[in-house]
This record gives C-alpha cells, sequence and structure tokens, in this order.
C-alpha cells in the first residue's frame, strides 16, 4: 500500500503550518516556563492559590504545557502535543467558570483552545 492511497491524516510539512506550530511552541513555553518562578508575589502563585489544588498543581500544570509544546514541534507528535495543550485549555476553562467563578477570564484559554482545534483540522489526508 502506497503513502498517498493510506487515507492517514497528517499534518502539513509547509511554511504555514510550522510558522502556526513555532507560534503555538513559544507561547507555551513562555506560559508553561512561566508556572515554574519560585517568587511569592509571582501572578501564577498566587492563581493557584485562589484554586486551591496546591501549588504541586502548578508545577504539574507547567510541565504539562511545556511537553505539549516541545511534542507539537515534531510532525509525528503533533495531534499528542495539540491533545495535551487543549486538555489543559479545557480544565483552564473549568477552573476559571467553576472554581473561580471568574467567566471572563475563561474566554482566553477558550480562544487558544479554538486555535487549537483549527491547527488540528488543517490535517491533510496523505
Amino acid at each position: 500500500m502506497n503513502e498517498s492511497s493510506s487515507g492517514a491524516l497528517k499534518f502539513r510539512n509547509s511554511v504555514t503550518d510550522w510558522a502556526l506550530r513555532a507560534v503555538i511552541f513559544a507561547a507555551f513555553v513562555f506560559f508553561g516556563g512561566g508556572k515554574f518562578n519560585t517568587n511569592t508575589n509571582a501572578a501564577w502563585i498566587q492563581l493557584f492559590n485562589d484554586i486551591g489544588f496546591g501549588q504541586w498543581f502548578r508545577t504539574a500544570t507547567g510541565v504539562v504545557e511545556l511537553l505539549g509544546a516541545f511534542l507539537t514541534l515534531f510532525p509525528q507528535t503533533v495531534s499528542a502535543g495539540l491533545a495535551l495543550l487543549g486538555t489543559t485549555m479545557v480544565g483552564a476553562i473549568l477552573i476559571d467558570v467553576i472554581v473561580l467563578r471568574r467567566i471572563p477570564d475563561a474566554l482566553i484559554p477558550f480562544a487558544i483552545l479554538g486555535g487549537l482545534i483549527a491547527l488540528w483540522l488543517r490535517r491533510r489526508r496523505v
């Protein structure tokens, strides 16, 4: 069976695709890496104190975001990376709405989730 008749969905190897994945990588390295700041006045520490799950949750979220960011760089692992990042954004939406009761704050992770889904839908059949 040759590659064109396999019907597998793969990510394009185009400049646009790489640029979109690079933006996702940079954003999640920035935000995921920021969760490792140990300054007691840091915004992420305050936010995770408000959430009430403990600071281990901040570290775990940072690890998941960094892992997802790196997985989006490689064509073979883009789907796994987007799934990790999408799950993180769903969690952020739920925490904003249910735990913190800050519905307007949920719009940002919702928009990011929409962008991740849009990139995933850009796959092509080969």
